[in-house]
């Protein structure tokens, strides 16, 4: 499942997408004929993931083989829901800690210039088990 649309800019520390599929009617997130405002968290958790992997390279010399959504806090939230909203998304996320093992991240989704909601993140990247 794929929520993001364009990644329109990244540098090493921030990264910034769009997202337009809140408004249909199939959006794989959607129950009960509507979309709540908490499944923007999984947009801002594919922008940070985007970002680990745009930045892994310059980093580490590989992109991480996978990823985990750690902890979520200080989440804020300014509407209920998202599929009323007319216009695209923009989720901004910006690395505040991180290394080649885990990364700290704010967000902020916002559309038509308010915001949505934001709040902090933490993944661990490359959550394999051990063997």
């Amino acid at each position: 499942m794929c929520l993001l649309d364009e990644i329109i800019e990244w540098d090493e520390r921030s990264i910034r997408c769009r997202s337009g599929g809140h408004r249909a009617a199939d959006h794989p997130l959607r129950a009960h004929g509507r979309l709540g405002v908490a499944c923007g968290v999984e947009i801002a958790a594919q922008a940070m993931a985007a970002h680990s992997a745009l930045i892994a390279p310059t980093r580490e010399g590989k992109a991480p083989a996978a990823g985990l959504l750690a902890s979520v806090r200080g989440v804020r939230m300014h509407l209920s829901r998202l599929d009323q909203l007319p216009g695209d998304i923009l989720c901004d996320a910006l690395q505040i800690a991180g290394d080649a093992g885990t990364a700290l991240y704010e967000f902020v989704l916002h559309a038509a210039g308010e915001r949505v909601m934001s709040g902090r993140a933490s993944v661990v990247l490359d959550g394999r088990p051990r063997t």
